[in-house]
C-alpha cells in the first residue's frame, strides 16, 4: 500500500527518478504489427518536470502508460527509482484531459476517492481533502454536485484528487486541452504553484509547444512512429513562471522557434517516409 503520511505543510520528500532503457514496443493493428516505440531511451531525475511533444501517434501516451504500469514494453525496461516496473506503481498517479470525476459523488467525495481506495481512514481523508480543496480554492464547494461546476473548476477538483494522494510521480496526458484559452492559462499557473510546493516528478504530454516551454524543466521532441527522442531541450527560464513570459521573454521565443522548427522537420520526415 502506498505511503500516505506526507504532510502538505512539511513536505520533505521529492519525486522519483524515471528511466526508459532501450524500449522497443509494437502492437497489432488489424493483421499487421505497428511499431509504437523504437530505441526509446530517457532518464528523468527526481522532481524534474518533463514535457513530451511530437506528432500524433508517436508513442507519447504509450510511454506514460508504461510508467504507470498499464503497458509492458515488449523489449527493454522502465524503471522507477531504479526498480523495474512490473505492476501498477503505488506512488504514481494520472491526470487526463478529461477530469473523470464520478457524477454520483460530490466534490469532497471525488477528492477523497484515491485515498479511500488506498485504505485511509475517514477522519484523515476528510482532513486531507479539506487541505487540498483549500489549496485549489474550492473549499466553499466541498459539498456541491460536480455537475454544477464549470469545466475549469472540475479540473481543479481532479488536480486536488491527484495531489491529495501525495504522489511522487504524476503522469499528465494533455490535462488542460479541454479548457478554453483563458481558463487553460489560469490552470497552468495554478498547477505550477502546487507542483513547486510538492515537487513530484512530472511527465507531461502535450501538443502545445508554448505550454511545454512554460511548464517544463526539459522538453522532449519525439519523432513520428516509431517514436523515439530526437531532441532534448533544457528550459532555462527562471521560476516561478508566468504567462507574461510568452510575450516578454526573448528566451521563451527562442525556445519556441527552435522546437517549432524541429517539430516541422519531424513531421516532414514522417511524411517522406510514408511516401516511399
Amino acid at each position: 500500500m502506498a505511503t500516505l503520511t506526507k504532510s502538505v505543510e512539511n513536505n520533505t520528500d521529492t519525486g522519483l527518478s524515471v528511466e526508459f532503457e532501450n524500449i522497443h514496443h509494437s502492437f497489432i493493428h488489424g493483421d499487421r504489427p505497428v511499431r509504437a516505440l523504437e530505441n526509446f531511451n530517457l532518464s528523468v531525475p527526481p522532481s524534474e518536470f518533463v514535457s513530451i511533444v511530437g506528432p500524433s501517434g508517436c508513442g507519447k501516451t504509450t510511454a506514460l502508460s508504461m510508467t504507470g504500469g498499464l503497458v509492458r514494453p515488449r523489449t527493454g525496461a522502465v524503471r522507477l527509482d531504479g526498480a523495474e516496473i512490473t505492476s501498477v506503481p503505488e506512488d504514481v498517479t494520472f491526470l487526463f484531459a478529461r477530469d473523470a470525476l464520478l457524477p454520483w459523488r460530490n466534490v469532497r467525495a471525488n477528492v477523497e476517492l484515491g485515498l479511500e481506495v488506498r485504505g485511509m481512514g475517514r477522519a484523515e481523508r476528510r482532513k486531507r481533502s479539506d487541505e487540498w480543496l483549500h489549496r485549489v480554492r474550492l473549499e466553499e464547494f466541498a459539498d456541491s454536485d460536480i455537475t454544477h461546476l464549470s469545466q475549469g473548476m472540475r479540473q481543479r477538483v481532479a488536480i486536488a484528487r491527484t495531489l491529495a494522494q501525495s504522489p511522487r510521480v504524476v503522469l499528465m496526458d494533455e490535462p488542460f486541452a479541454a479548457l478554453d484559452a483563458q481558463t487553460r492559462a489560469i490552470q497552468q499557473e495554478e498547477f505550477l504553484r502546487l507542483w513547486e510546493a510538492e515537487r513530484p516528478t512530472v511527465l507531461f504530454v502535450t501538443h502545445d509547444l508554448e505550454e511545454a516551454i512554460l511548464l517544463s524543466d526539459r522538453v522532449l521532441l519525439m519523432a513520428s512512429r516509431p517514436g523515439r527522442v530526437v531532441a532534448d531541450i533544457r528550459i532555462e527560464l527562471e521560476r516561478p513562471r508566468t504567462q507574461e513570459m510568452r510575450i516578454s521573454s526573448d528566451l521563451f521565443h527562442g525556445y519556441y522557434h527552435q522546437l517549432s522548427g524541429l517539430l516541422k522537420d519531424a513531421v516532414r520526415a514522417a511524411e517522406e517516409e510514408r511516401a516511399r
